[in-house]
């Protein structure tokens, strides 16, 4: 399971609608929305880990 960046929901990679690509690493998220929220601005919910 991934988390979601934006809500924290845990999404499940395999069967995921909304992905987003960021520096290499695939972003899962749970619905449109939040998709459309980390993609304006992706480096708000990007750790630095």
């Amino acid at each position: 399971m991934a988390k979601d960046p934006n809500c924290n929901m845990n999404v499940e990679e395999k069967t995921a609608e909304y992905k987003s690509e960021h520096m290499g690493k695939t972003y899962y998220f749970c619905c449109q929305s939040c998709k459309a929220t980390f993609d304006k601005s992706p480096m708000k919910y990007v750790s630095s880990h």
